[in-house]
């Protein structure tokens, strides 16, 4: 089957399985197999319409998040583009807390950097120097990633694709800021690493550089993808910028540490 068209009523269908996906801890089909005509612009639709669907429950937009900004990961999804998703304020977790593991289905641990908007952003025009000019300041964070599809179709054996990540909110799931806020003023951002350790052995590191060659680039991306729908960033609003290490898997009991070196740590528990 192929030409699908998505309209309205189909995509409400599947962003109501993916929010079923979600509060049951049971992983749904991947929809690129079931809809083989299934393009990009309708993975977005459906990912705006679960975002939408939880804000008529009353949550409220925290942020953005850019995903698929390191080169490996680019051509293991096959596209040449980063994606992106929406941050809730259910997702929000304290630096030094405990992160209940019941929240999630296979959750994992990714090292960022996160912008906090002073003035709106929009427009195709965007640059990284106009996000910089618009950034409050730059601070450490963790995403924490989950998937609501099975990675691989039970009945066809075949591997989600980017199509799924995209409408699954790009794999959003949680986020912690902490460490030492900074202005961006001065600072080479690119050089900012940190040591990602899980129960005091270190299992990834990184340089902020492996986004995107500058971890604003993603920021300035997701203002031009934005700019032909007339939205933009908010003021106030917190954009995780791509992460620079691979995800470490997280179970109950493992204790994370990210060290930034000069700009503080995050510490937090999955219990």
């Amino acid at each position: 089957m192929t030409g699908e068209t998505f309209d309205d009523r189909l995509v409400a269908q599947l962003a109501q399985e993916l929010d079923h996906a979600e509060q049951t801890r049971e992983r749904i089909r991947p929809f690129s197999v079931r809809y083989p005509g299934m393009q990009i612009e309708d993975a977005y639709r459906i990912n705006q319409a679960w975002v939408d669907l939880k804000r008529e429950r009353g949550r409220t937009v925290f942020g953005h998040k850019i995903g698929l900004t390191s080169r490996a990961m680019q051509q293991a999804a096959g596209i040449t583009e980063p994606d992106y998703g929406t941050l809730l304020d259910d997702m929000v977790f304290e630096q030094g807390s405990d992160v209940p593991t019941a929240r999630f289905i296979t959750p994992k641990v990714e090292v960022e950097l996160a912008f906090v908007l002073g003035r709106r952003l929009e427009g195709a025009q965007t640059t990284i120097f106009d996000v910089l000019s618009a950034t409050d300041y730059v601070v450490p964070a963790i995403e924490i990633i989950d998937t609501r599809v099975h990675p691989k179709d039970a009945g066809t054996g075949v591997a989600r694709k980017v199509l799924d990540t995209i409408s699954d909110n790009a794999a959003n799931a949680g986020i912690i800021v902490g460490g030492l806020p900074a202005k961006p003023d001065g600072l080479d951002l690119r050089r900012i690493g940190a040591l990602l350790s899980r129960n005091g052995v270190i299992e990834e590191t990184g340089l902020a550089a492996g986004v995107l060659n500058h971890p604003a680039n993603g920021v300035a991306w997701l203002v031009r993808r934005l700019a032909p729908w007339g939205q933009g960033l908010e003021a106030g609003e917190v954009v995780l910028g791509g992460s620079f290490t691979r995800p470490v898997e997280a179970a109950p009991g493992d204790v994370f540490n990210a060290d930034f070196g000069e700009f503080g740590s995050i510490g937090f528990r999955f219990v």
